[in-house]
């Protein structure tokens, strides 16, 4: 696994759109101290900042973590994935499983740990997601609806859907999922 620096990451990609600090944290909603400090590497942005960095910035999440070599690998060795833990929310984790995000899907492992949820609201995106429990139970949340899931069964999720996985079982669970297009 490699260490990405994605404060250094967001000044990129904000110079290269040529925002200023202040026009980039009124579009995406957070305050120009916040987002200085991430670019500094002083403060740690939560998957919802990213989030909204990512839109702000019109680029899929998934290019804060990538590496800057140019590369038509195919495959990608376990070795080499990059893996994003979140501390506040549990150390719950997001692996990548594609080696690139230029192609129309993209597959991550998700794991989720004992009585931890993906956020604390409902959240949405534009593309299609289907998703397989590998291990553990979980419940989708949706609008209005909670469905269980056990170890082998899988989910389709359309695309601009409210949802969030919380994990109901005694152990992490790991749920491998791939969404269209790419966005994180």
């Amino acid at each position: 696994m490699h260490d990405v620096n994605i404060g250094e990451k967001i000044y990129e990609y904000r110079n290269k759109k040529n925002l200023s600090i202040k026009e980039l944290s009124e579009i995406v909603g957070v305050t120009s101290s916040l987002l200085s400090q991430i670019e500094r590497g002083l403060s740690n942005p939560s998957i919802n900042t990213l989030k909204m960095i990512s839109k702000g910035l019109d680029i899929p999440l998934y290019n804060f973590f990538k590496e800057d070599k140019c590369s038509d690998n195919l495959v990608i060795r376990k070795e080499n994935r990059v893996k994003l833990t979140f501390p506040e929310n549990n150390n719950l984790s997001y692996e990548l499983l594609s080696p690139s995000s230029n192609g129309v899907i993209q597959s991550m492992l998700l794991e989720l740990p004992i009585n931890a949820s993906t956020s604390n609201e409902l959240m949405t995106h534009e593309g299609e997601e289907v998703a397989v429990i590998l291990d553990g139970c979980v419940d989708l949340h949706f609008d209005s609806e909670i469905i269980n899931l056990q170890s082998g069964d899988s989910v389709r999720i359309l695309p601009n859907m409210n949802h969030k996985w919380v994990n109901t079982s005694e152990k992490c669970a790991k749920i491998i999922f791939s969404v269209t297009p790419p966005k994180f």
